[in-house]
């Protein structure tokens, strides 16, 4: 491939070796691709689009933009317990863009691809005026009736979150604004965890026969929560000081506490959310402590509806917003 590529060179060197391990795929030269059937499994299947300026920063490296996207679609198939095993690509690039852009965009796939033990088996390729537009569906399979839904939660259940909160949000504000604040070390955490996610896929894995319902945190704690609730018809209350924070986010709240909303409503978290029956507290603790993830009870499912957020000292924190809408017209600016 050299000068100006079409889509068919594009394909032909830079996708069509991702999908050499699954047969189905046919080598990306015809227009379908073939799932085998599975009588003991069924197929979950998510799709997420990113657009340049709005779930990334236009200059954002190329290989971490190809490897956020996986891993935004990775994280909703862990969220349901399932093992992914497949992915198509849509891909609308900018006319005029580098071969260089696109290759470091190929070797940025091809890691993840080669990581999470997926195959490339279709998608299309296309030129825009516009901006950079990426759409991935991703695959998985999940045991017959295990799947871990948003629906399922119970009065009673404890909620629990992976890994830590609020690194997405504050992130975005490293990676655009830099934050000297804070301190190389933790301005280059934050900026890292907005750009590059980490599927919960093996603490996934283990939820189903544990967990009653559950999602990932994409769009803010608070208002993926309230999603869990109307779906199940409960409410949540959740207690602030328990909701997890790693480091750096605990410095960025040091330099300005009123960063808290950010922490729980920002969104570009990708850790998983779920509720579980009191029980299951211990097994799900081993569950982490196995699979190497943090996992931390921040509250509980309760009669009622929508989700209450309290302080220490058990008082309600006013919220004004629960997380990141696309058609909110009282949003003030992009994801990014």
């Amino acid at each position: 491939m050299s000068g100006a590529p079409d889509e068919f060179e594009i394909i032909a060197e830079l996708f069509a070796p991702l999908a050499r391990s699954y047969p189905g795929a046919l080598g990306l030269t015809d227009d379908v691709a073939l799932l085998a059937p599975d009588p003991d499994h069924e197929t979950a299947v998510t799709v997420d689009a990113m657009v340049a300026g709005v779930h990334f920063l236009p200059d954002d490296p190329p290989d971490l933009v190809a490897r956020k996207l996986v891993r935004v679609n990775l994280s909703d198939l862990a969220a349901k317990g399932a093992q992914p095993f497949a992915i198509t690509l849509a891909s609308a690039f900018p006319r005029g863009t580098s071969l260089d852009w696109l290759r470091a965009f190929g070797r940025g796939l091809a890691q993840d691809v080669a990581e999470f033990g997926i195959a490339l088996i279709g998608g299309d390729t296309v030129a825009t005026p516009g901006p950079l537009t990426l759409s991935l569906t991703a695959f998985g399979r999940v045991a017959t009736g295990r799947a871990v839904l948003r629906s399922a939660a119970r009065a009673g259940d404890e909620v629990w979150v992976s890994g830590s909160i609020g690194d997405g949000a504050l992130g975005l504000r490293a990676a655009r604004d830099g934050w000297p604040q804070l301190g190389a070390a933790h301005e280059a955490f934050l900026a890292d965890r907005y750009r590059l996610p980490r599927p919960r896929v093996t603490l996934g894995a283990g939820l189903p026969g544990l967990a009653h319902a559950g999602m990932d945190v994409s769009d803010g704690l608070v208002q993926d929560l309230g999603h869990i609730c109307r779906a199940s018809g409960l409410g949540a209350a959740i207690a602030a000081e328990k909701v997890p924070l790693s480091a750096a986010a605990r410095a960025a709240l040091a330099v300005d506490h009123s960063l808290l909303a950010s922490v729980l409503t920002g969104g570009d978290d990708y850790e998983l959310l779920f509720t579980a029956p009191a029980d299951a507290h211990e097994p799900i603790l081993e569950l982490g402590r196995r699979v190497g993830v943090d996992v931390t009870a921040i509250g509980t499912m309760i009669e009622g509806a929508g989700v209450m957020v309290c302080d220490g000292q058990g008082r309600d924190i006013a919220l004004k917003r629960g997380g990141w809408r696309h058609f909110d017209a009282t949003e003030t600016g992009a994801e990014a």
